[in-house]
């Protein structure tokens, strides 16, 4: 019986001890998570220079499409009335296109007044140019009036969903699903984008360049005067160099913003998501611009036209063609690395006949360290034939007259 207690001691004790390794393992893991969560974010916060109050941020070149710093630009997070960057998209592409004219008079339907939210307050029947509903758009955040326009379009709101995010895909926008075309998300379920995302189609916005009638004006007014607008987005007012481009604020996103601005040759987009404040979305777009603008600069490469030589052409009518150089396109590059771009010119010192005009006959490329910032064909500006025999024989007659 002694024997039996004896072991039950110790069977009991060897369990205190496994419980106690058990436990300091599951601590030392513990430990070991918050220590990996402590340095992602510390890798995070590297890869934003600034601070910045925002579940998701993102700062992009516009010309390039560069990112200059991020962090969860991917998550996807509701954007509140940051939407309707893509209504104001597809509105200016119709208008472009030549489907829609600013002149034109659209009348507001029962369903576009019933939007709520911000509103130009708009009366079932009442008719207002597209010019003014783009205005009350771009400037007020009007819901009922990009309603009309986006019934317009398409035919019926849902349409123009369906188009919205049949435009998403077509730009890459691989985080992004709209079910309206205001962001309003009282009733959505799967309304959704992302910082990358916004400013990805802001970034095609603004390539319109009459988008920056309305997104950058700061006070107007609708119905002679009666109805006042202001602009949601403060920097319009505040910050130098404001492009656009549009706010949204609901219980469910917080306060976005994506904020364009734009300095010498360099336009840069700053989109914050989720941010807690009014003062938090404006001053870290601020900040991410100040950054971009004080360390980036646009610059344009020049090819080197001293250093292109003419090309020998093997058994052609013409013995050698002179390549055409083309036209170089903007870039950015970090301020102060000007003096660090490297050009390398490839030229064959022959072609063989016959040459196509605008075939490739030499590629000029742009480095800065390690990075490719340009390349660029040179084409020949002229086709020659290969050389026939009545071609040589006339080439000798010509010789000896």
């Amino acid at each position: 019986m002694k024997k039996i207690r004896r072991i039950t001691a110790m069977l009991a004790a060897g369990a205190v001890m496994l419980s106690c390794i058990s436990f300091s393992g599951s601590v030392s893991a513990a430990e070991e998570n918050k220590a990996e969560t402590k340095t992602a974010q510390t890798e995070t916060a590297q890869t934003m220079p600034v601070e910045v109050k925002a579940k998701a941020a993102v700062l992009m070149d516009v010309t390039t499409g560069k990112v200059l710093m991020a962090n969860n630009e991917n998550e996807r997070l509701p954007p509140a009335s940051v939407t309707k960057i893509m209504t104001l998209l597809l509105v200016c592409e119709a208008i472009d296109s030549g489907e829609l004219s600013l002149t034109e008079k659209l009348t507001a339907s029962k369903d576009a007044v019933s939007k709520g939210g911000s509103q130009i307050w708009l009366k079932e029947g009442e008719s207002m140019t597209v010019d003014e509903l783009l205005k009350a758009a771009a400037i007020a955040s009007a819901n009922d009036a990009c309603a009309v326009l986006a019934e317009r379009i398409a035919g019926s709101e849902e349409g123009f969903v369906t188009m919205m995010n049949e435009r998403a895909k077509a730009l890459g926008m691989k985080n992004t699903n709209f079910e309206n075309c205001t962001g309003l998300d009282d009733t959505t379920t799967n309304h959704y984008t992302s910082a990358y995302d916004i400013a990805l189609m802001g970034r095609e916005l603004l390539k319109h360049d009459l988008i920056q009638n309305y997104t950058t004006v700061w006070m107007d007014s609708l119905r002679d005067g009666k109805t006042e607008l202001v602009n949601t987005n403060k920097l319009v007012r505040f910050y130098k160099g404001t492009t656009g481009l549009k706010t949204g604020t609901t219980q469910k996103a917080g306060q976005c913003l994506a904020a364009s601005a734009q300095r010498d040759s360099l336009h840069l987009i700053a989109v914050v998501l989720g941010c807690e404040s009014s003062d938090d979305r404006f001053n870290g777009a601020k900040a991410m611009l100040n950054w971009g603008f004080s360390n980036w600069v646009s610059y344009k490469p020049e090819i080197s036209k001293d250093l292109i030589t003419d090309v020998n052409v093997l058994h052609g009518i013409k013995s050698s063609i002179t390549p055409e150089i083309p036209e170089t396109s903007g870039t950015i590059i970090k301020k102060g690395a000007q003096g660090d771009v490297k050009q390398e010119i490839n030229i064959p010192v022959d072609v063989e006949a016959p040459v196509e005009k605008g075939q490739v006959i030499g590629t000029v490329t742009f480095t800065l360290g390690d990075e490719k910032i340009g390349e660029y064909n040179l084409t020949a500006g002229e086709a020659i034939k290969k050389i026939g025999f009545l071609d040589a024989l006339a080439m000798l007659l010509r010789g000896a007259a």
